[in-house]
C-alpha cells in the first residue's frame, strides 16, 4: 500500500505523543530540594516537583528499605507534614496508602508537588541524620518515587545550611548548578549517600586515570598521606583481580566514628577514625573495612544474586547467597591487603583463625545452615539472633568467607593451582554483568565454580546447605597449612559464665552454651548475690576458675525473673580448640605452589 507521506508521520507523531502521555513519563526528570533550615531540630526539609501522566490518581511511594543494608527500616514512618499541590499551587487530597505510599487525587493536574519534612534521630550509615555540625543523606530514607516509575531520571539539589561549604556524593554534579546531581534513575539515585558540612578531603589519586577520592567529616589525626597511598595500593589489586575498573569515578565518604558501613554503585558510606591508625592492629581492622565495603562494588553490585536487582523497595530482596555476596567480600578483605603488602602471612592466617573460633564457639552452626542464614537475615538481623538466650542462628559474615576460604584452596588443589576462586569471580562478572546484564541464579553459582574446578563440589555445597561440620584439616592441607582442631582441656573448674560489676550488682553478661552453669539454669541477664555464702564479686568467680576443680559444686544465689533462687551448679571441665594456623613441614610440590601462590 503507497502511503501518505504527510498523514503517514502526522499519525506517527501523534502515536509517539500518545505514547509518551501514557508510558513516557519516565522520561521526564523528578526534581528534589532538600535543605536544613534548623539542623539542630535533625530535620531535612524536602520538595519534590515532578510531571505527571493523564490519570486522575497517583501514588506517591518511599522504600522501605536501602540496598546494602537488608533490613526493613520503615522509612516512611519518619516523614511529616506532608502535603501536595497541583502546577498551578491548588491543594490536592491524599490518603495514606499502606505503610509507605500515599494515593493522590490529582484530577486532571499534569505536575505535582510534593513538601515534607524527614525527621531523623540515629547516627547511622544505614539512615538519613543532620545535626548542627553536618548531614548525611540516603537517599532512599527521603525522596518519594511515583509507583512503577522507578527508572525515571532524578535531580536532587542540596540548599546548605549557613556556613556549611561541602557535599560529597557518588552522583554525577551538573554544571552551572551548584551543588545539583543528578542519576539517570531511582536505583542510582538509592544508591549514592550524600555527605554534607564543613568536610576534609584528602589528596585524590588516579589508577589508570580514574580519580579515587576520600572525603569526610571529624576523620581525626593521622599520617593521611601515608594513608591515601596504601587505599590505593589496595584498590590497585582489587581492580586488579577482576581485571577492570566499571565506573569512571569512586568516592569514599567518611561519615564519623563508630556507624557502621554501605557500599555503593562507585561510592561507599563508612565509620572512620583516623586514630584507629596508630596502631598496626587499629590499621588492619579500618582497611579491611575500607577492603570490603570497595570489594563490594563488584561483588554484590555488579556480581550479584539475581534477587538483588531489580529491588523490592516495599519488602526487600530476599536471597539464599548473602553468603557469597557478603561471606565472599571478607575472604577476600585478607588476600587483597596481603597482596599489597599491607598485611603479613602471619596476619592473614590469624584472621582466619579469629573466624573459626567465632564459629566454632557459638552453637548456631549446628542448627543453621549458610543458605539459611543469607535467607533469614530479614527477620534474625545481619549476624543472626545475639539476643536470643539460646541462639540457634549463625552470620554469614562469618561461616562465608571460612566456606569461601575452602572453596579456593579445593579449586587450587583441582586444577594443580592453575585455577582459583579469582577465576570464579572474574567469570561470574564477565559472563552476568557484562554479558547478561543481570545476576546470577544459585544453580549458575555453583556451575561456574564446578566448571572452573573441573569436579565435583557436593561436599563445598553440603556446607552451604547443611549444617555439616566443616572438614578443616582435609582442605588447609590442600594448600600445605596445618591446623590444630585437637581438643585440649583446659585447667581449673569450668564454670561457663561471664559476669560484670553493674550497680553493685553481679551482672550475667552470658552463658556458655551447655556449661555446667547453663545445665543448672543460669541465663544472661540474672544477677548473682551470693557465691557459696560470700557477697559475689568479680574476685570470686576468678577465684573459681583458679582454684577450684571439675566435680566440686559451687552455690549461687541470684536474682532470676525478680525471684531470688538458689542454685547449685557442679563444675565441670572445659576443653577448647586453638586453631592454631602454620605450614606443614614437609609439603609436596603442588602444596607449595598453592601457598606460595596464595601469600605473597
Amino acid at each position: 500500500m503507497k502511503r501518505n507521506a504527510p498523514f503517514y508521520w502526522l499519525f506517527i507523531a501523534l502515536l509517539l505523543f500518545k505514547s509518551f502521555t501514557i508510558f513516557g513519563q519516565t522520561q521526564d526528570t523528578v526534581h528534589f530540594t532538600v535543605s536544613m533550615e534548623n539542623p539542630g531540630n535533625h530535620i531535612f526539609h524536602v520538595i519534590m516537583e515532578c510531571k505527571v501522566g493523564p490519570h486522575e490518581t497517583s501514588t506517591l511511594k518511599i522504600p522501605a528499605w536501602s540496598p546494602g543494608y537488608y533490613q526493613i527500616m520503615d522509612f516512611a514512618d519518619a516523614v511529616t507534614n506532608f502535603s501536595v499541590r497541583d502546577g498551578d499551587g491548588k491543594n490536592l487530597e491524599f490518603k495514606k496508602k499502606g505503610k509507605n505510599g500515599w494515593h493522590v487525587e490529582k484530577g486532571k493536574a499534569t505536575a505535582l508537588k510534593v513538601e515534607y519534612d524527614v525527621v531523623t534521630s540515629r547516627e547511622f550509615v544505614g539512615t538519613s541524620f543532620v545535626d548542627q555540625q553536618h548531614g548525611y543523606i540516603i537517599p532512599a530514607s527521603i525522596c518519594l518515587y511515583l509507583e512503577d516509575e522507578i527508572k525515571r531520571p532524578a535531580e536532587i539539589a542540596i540548599k546548605t545550611y549557613r556556613d556549611w561549604k561541602n557535599v560529597a556524593t557518588g552522583l554525577d554534579s551538573i554544571p552551572g548548578k551548584n551543588f545539583t546531581y543528578t542519576a539517570p534513575d531511582f536505583d542510582i539515585l538509592y544508591d549514592s549517600p550524600i555527605l554534607i558540612g564543613n568536610l576534609e578531603e584528602l589528596p585524590a589519586f588516579e589508577i589508570r586515570g580514574i580519580p579515587h577520592r576520600f572525603i569526610g567529616f571529624k576523620m581525626g589525626d593521622f599520617h593521611k598521606a601515608q594513608f591515601m597511598q596504601d587505599l590505593k595500593k589496595m584498590i590497585e589489586q582489587a581492580s586488579g583481580l577482576i581485571g577492570d575498573i566499571p565506573y569512571k569515578h569512586y568516592t569514599f565518604l567518611a561519615i564519623g566514628p563508630g556507624r557502621g558501613g554501605i557500599e555503593h554503585l562507585n561510592s561507599t558510606a563508612v565509620s572512620f577514625n583516623g586514630a584507629d591508625l596508630g596502631t598496626q592492629s587499629g590499621k588492619i581492622r579500618l582497611l579491611s573495612f575500607l577492603t570490603h565495603e570497595y570489594f563490594h562494588h563488584y561483588n554484590v553490585k555488579r556480581i550479584r544474586p539475581i534477587e538483588l536487582g531489580p529491588f523490592n523497595y516495599d519488602r526487600g530482596s530476599k536471597t539464599n547467597l548473602l553468603w557469597v555476596a557478603e561471606g565472599l567480600t571478607v575472604y577476600y578483605e585478607y588476600p587483597i591487603l596481603n597482596r599489597a603488602g599491607l598485611m603479613s602471612e602471619k596476619e592473614m592466617l590469624d584472621a582466619f583463625r579469629s573466624l573459626i573460633l567465632q564459629l566454632e564457639t557459638q552453637p548456631g552452626r549446628l542448627y543453621q545452615s549458610l543458605a539459611q542464614a543469607s535467607a533469614e537475615t530479614w527477620s534474625d538481623g545481619p549476624s543472626g539472633r545475639v539476643n536470643d538466650e539460646f541462639n540457634k542462628t549463625i552470620s554469614y559474615y562469618i561461616k562465608g568467607p571460612i566456606v569461601g576460604l575452602l572453596l579456593d584452596f579445593k579449586i587450587r588443589h583441582e586444577t594443580k593451582n592453575k585455577k582459583s576462586l579469582d577465576d570464579v569471580m572474574r567469570t561470574l562478572y564477565q559472563e552476568y554483568y557484562l554479558k547478561q546484564k543481570r545476576g546470577f541464579t544459585e544453580m549458575e553459582f555453583r556451575k561456574v565454580c564446578e566448571k572452573i574446578a573441573g569436579v565435583s563440589l557436593e561436599e563445598i555445597f553440603h556446607y552451604v546447605y547443611t549444617t555439616k561440620e566443616l572438614d578443616y584439616v582435609k582442605y588447609f592441607n590442600y594448600a600445605g597449612l596445618d591446623i590444630d582442631v585437637a581438643p585440649k582441656q583446659v585447667p581449673g573448674g569450668y564454670l561457663g559464665i561471664k559476669t560484670k560489676l553493674q550497680n553493685d550488682s553481679l551482672l550475667v553478661t552470658n552463658v556458655d552454651w551447655d556449661s555446667p552453669a547453663w545445665r543448672a539454669g543460669v541465663r544472661r541477664g540474672n544477677v548473682i548475690q551470693e557465691i557459696d555464702s560470700e557477697p559475689a564479686t568479680d574476685k570470686n568467680i576468678e577465684y573459681i576458675y583458679a582454684n577450684k576443680k571439675s566435680g566440686e559444686k559451687v552455690h549461687l544465689n541470684l536474682v532470676k525473673n525478680d525471684t531470688k533462687i538458689a542454685i547449685p551448679v557442679v563444675l565441670g571441665t572445659k576443653s577448647e580448640r586453638s586453631f592454631a594456623i602454620k605450614p606443614i613441614s614437609n609439603p609436596d610440590k603442588i602444596q607449595q605452589m598453592i601457598l606460595k601462590s596464595w601469600v605473597k
